[in-house]
This record gives structure tokens, C-alpha cells and sequence, in this order.
């Protein structure tokens, strides 16, 4: 049975299930729906809690099968935690994580947690997790998209009886702080947890004006170049620039960054040749592999660019290469970086509709 993460809660309330599969990438939610779990295991009983991880391919699934078959003399009820990082317990462990799953039905005396990281198609569709899914609870922990990070911010502030003010100010405030915790989302509800100790509530009406908060939180946001193809692809210069400043500072490749700017300029450029050959926009879509966020920012931009456009897009990224990788060219920064900004407020600017790209920043030739 498939749950969504927000349905946890209502889910316990319910009964508890005695198998349950949890997998994302956002190890901050995931760390709360596993102690959610633990919590009402407790208050039933299950006293006695032991931990596998699965580390290497000669990991020995023996020792998981024999706990989950035996009880500690000491308690009636036990928790299993099974944790698997790479996302591939291998064959035996696909053998044994099928077993574990049909003995887990009817019985009352197991707890069996199973957790991993976020998990592509190819390995949802195999025999272990469907058996996980087919016999248990699957909980799939979907991370805070940018866009809902300050409504998630506010929702975790009224948990601790704070807000921000209502109305413009407030939201500057909720943007401000999502900007400084982008990508991270631990670091996020670190900072909320120290603003409720700086301005307790029985000092303060709970209230948290923007000085208090600019003074509180600490500038701990995270990138990675796939938030950047996002930002870029959704015309948000502001953001794109400080994500770029923040990969940067971070130590990040620049022939990473390149390539993810290059191939969504060449991806751009196959789905609208595809679309001048007949293809419907769907079908072209997918006969390149385009799905998901991607897809929504790619049906909003496509109209927006011509073929032409798109032609300069990739000479400009062919330029753009030879930089990262030592090249001066004329008429272009001559840091890789600086030529990385430039690619990318191009791009930026058409996706966002301004019909030329914009100049670039002050310092960024």
C-alpha cells in the first residue's frame, strides 16, 4: 500500500501495519516519518529495537532473516530496521527482502522498517520492492520544492506558536528565509527551532518580524546543478545567479554545471525540431526521456523559443565549453565561471520571456 508522507499520521492513528518501506532523499523528513513509527511501536509494546545497514555485496542477510524469526527473551515485541543506502540490497538481498515481506503479514510480534534513498523507476518495478509494497506500507518522502518552502516555513513556525506578519511583510520574510535555507532542509528546521529558543512565546506574542529573523538565520542554503536546470529553465535570474555564486563557493565542477546547462539547450532544440516534424508536443516529450518538474517547465517555454534562438543557445554552450576547459574566446569573460553566468542568463531570460538575454551582472563581463 502506497502512502503519502502527510498521511502518516492519520494512517497510526488507525493501527500500526508490521512492515513499512520508507525511500526519498530528503533525510530530514524521512528521519521524522521513521520516528513517528517508532513512537506509536513504542506506546504498543514494542520495546526491543535492533538496526541492519547494508553495506557491500557480500552483506549478510542471514542475521536480518534470523532476528526477524526470533524474540529477545526480554520482550514480546520487537522493531527490525533495515537500512539500505545505495537503494541496492543485490540478489541475495532481493531473495531475502521477499521473504522478510511475506512473513511479515500476520504478524504481530515484528516491526519491520525498511529504508532507502530516493529509487528510480527500474528498481520500483523490481520483485523485492514490489513485494515490500505489495505486503506493507510504502511511504515515499518527496522533498520541499522551492516554491512551497515558505509556506513549509510558516506551517513549522505555527507549530511552535510563531508567525511572521501578515500580509507583504510577512512574505518577505518567508522568502528571505527560503532563500537562506534553500536545498537544505535540516539546516531549515535547525534555524526554526533556534528562532522559537531566541523568541520564546511567553516573552513575545509569537510574532517574528523580519529584522528578527534576518539577525537569527544563518545563510546555510545548498545547491545542486539540477535545482539550478529548474531555476534557470523558470526564468528566475535573481535565484539563478545566487545559485550559481552558491556552487561556486561550494567547490562544484564547472564542466558539471556546463553539461547540465548544455544538454537542456540540446534537449530544448531535439523536442522543438521534433515539434516542426509533426510530433505533438507529449510525444516528443517523452521520446526524450523529458518527464516530471522538467516536463511542466519545458511545455511552458517551448512556445517561447525559436529554433533560431535555440541554434545561438548551443553555439553559445560550444563557446562556453572551450572556456571551462582553458579556451579564451573573444567577446567572452575569461573566467569559466563568469562564461557560465552569461550561458546562463541567456537561457534564463528567454525562458522567462524577456525576448533578449539579459546583460550580465555587475563584475560578470
Amino acid at each position: 500500500m502506497q502512502l503519502a508522507a502527510n498521511q502518516l499520521g492519520n494512517h497510526l492513528q488507525r493501527g500500526l501495519k508490521s512492515l513499512y518501506t520508507l525511500h526519498g532523499d530528503e533525510p530530514l523528513l524521512q528521519q521524522e516519518a521513521l520516528d513517528a513509527i517508532r513512537a506509536t511501536a513504542r506506546a504498543q509494546g514494542y520495546t526491543e529495537r535492533t538496526s541492519h545497514t547494508v553495506a557491500g555485496a557480500h552483506f549478510d542477510w542471514s542475521e536480518v532473516l534470523a532476528a526477524g524469526g526470533s524474540l529477545s527473551l526480554f520482550a514480546d515485541k520487537q522493531i527490525i530496521e533495515i537500512r539500505i543506502p545505495s537503494g541496492k540490497p543485490g540478489k541475495d538481498g532481493s531473495v531475502a527482502l521477499q521473504q522478510l515481506a511475506e512473513g511479515a503479514q500476520g504478524n504481530d510480534s515484528t516491526l519491520t522498517i525498511v529504508m532507502l534513498p530516493r529509487l528510480d523507476k527500474i528498481t520500483k518495478s523490481s520483485a523485492w520492492f514490489g513485494a515490500l509494497e505489495g505486503c506493507g506500507v510504502t511511504l515515499q518522502v518527496e522533498p520541499v520544492e522551492r516554491n512551497a518552502l515558505p509556506q513549509w516555513i510558516a506551517q513549522r513556525l505555527a507549530a511552535q506558536s510563531q508567525r511572521v506578519a501578515a500580509g507583504e511583510e510577512g512574505q518577505r520574510t518567508l522568502q528571505f528565509f527560503a532563500d537562506r535555507v534553500e536545498g537544505n532542509l535540516l539546516a531549515a528546521h535547525q534555524e526554526i527551532q533556534k528562532l522559537g529558543l531566541l523568541f520564546p512565546v511567553d516573552t513575545h506574542a509569537g510574532e517574528l518580524s523580519f529584522e528578527q529573523v534576518e539577525s537569527a538565520v544563518l545563510n546555510v542554503a545548498r545547491y545542486d546543478v539540477f535545482k539550478l536546470s529548474e531555476a534557470v529553465l523558470a526564468g528566475q535570474a535573481v535565484r539563478v545567479q545566487r545559485m550559481l555564486d552558491g556552487l561556486q563557493a561550494e567547490g562544484e565542477a564547472e564542466v558539471l554545471v556546463h553539461y547540465t546547462l548544455a544538454e537542456d539547450i540540446r534537449a530544448l532544440k531535439r523536442v522543438k525540431h521534433a515539434m516542426s516534424q509533426g510530433r505533438p508536443l507529449p510525444m516528443a516529450l517523452r521520446e526524450n526521456r523529458i518527464w516530471g518538474v522538467k516536463e511542466r517547465l519545458f511545455e511552458r517555454v517551448l512556445p517561447k523559443l525559436s529554433e533560431t534562438k535555440l541554434a545561438e543557445l548551443l553555439q553559445s554552450a560550444h563557446v562556453v565549453d572551450g572556456i571551462v576547459k582553458g579556451l579564451k574566446q573573444p567577446d567572452w569573460p575569461a573566467t569559466g565561471w563568469q562564461a557560465l553566468h552569461r550561458l546562463a542568463l541567456q537561457l534564463c531570460a528567454l525562458c522567462g520571456g524577456a525576448g533578449r538575454p539579459a546583460s550580465p551582472p555587475i563584475g560578470r563581463p
